[in-house]
């Protein structure tokens, strides 16, 4: 580990001498991760985008894309673009990540079974912020927006998420 990555611990999300706390998702950590389980995938994780809604904030880092009116991420382990950014309209199941609630106004993409997915194994892995303290995602990590504000424009090239084998079920 170096200074410079994200850990997730007992105590919240441990980055550059600090712990946030956070959220993960309902099912827990789980190194056997599968989609629709809720659970947030033990293992190291690279940071491998930012996306963040350009008529709510302004660009937090030089390296984050917009997100448009019509980007999605499939979900669909039987669409040829599993676990990919997608344009509605568009076929299979999918989210929409221009979403109504703020949710996924700022969202860090992680390597989680990417970019070459694994049909089943679990579809895209996010930071993002909390529906509420305490409140469990999908699979993610959320944490107070305020906290992802601080967060997002101090990673660097080699920031990773760490999710230690420790606290997998």
């Amino acid at each position: 580990m170096t200074p410079t990555d994200m850990v997730l611990t007992p105590m919240g999300l441990r980055f550059m001498g600090r712990v946030f706390p956070c959220t993960i998702g309902r099912g827990g950590v789980r190194a056997d991760k599968r989609e629709g389980d809720g659970a947030t995938p033990n293992g190291t994780h690279r940071l491998v985008g930012c996306l963040y809604r350009p008529d709510r904030m302004a660009r937090p880092c030089d390296w984050a894309l917009p997100i448009g009116p019509r980007d999605l991420w499939s979900d669909d382990p039987q669409d040829a673009d599993y676990n990919l950014m997608v344009r509605a309209p568009h076929p299979y199941s999918h989210e929409a990540l221009r979403r109504a609630d703020p949710l996924y106004d700022l969202v860090l993409l992680t390597d989680w079974n990417w970019p070459r997915a694994e049909r089943g194994r679990g579809s895209a892995i996010f930071l993002h912020r909390w529906r509420a303290a305490g409140r469990p995602t999908e699979g993610c990590i959320g944490l107070d927006p305020m906290h992802l504000r601080w967060i997002v424009p101090r990673i660097r090239y080699r920031t990773r998420l760490i999710v230690p084998d420790s606290l997998a079920a």
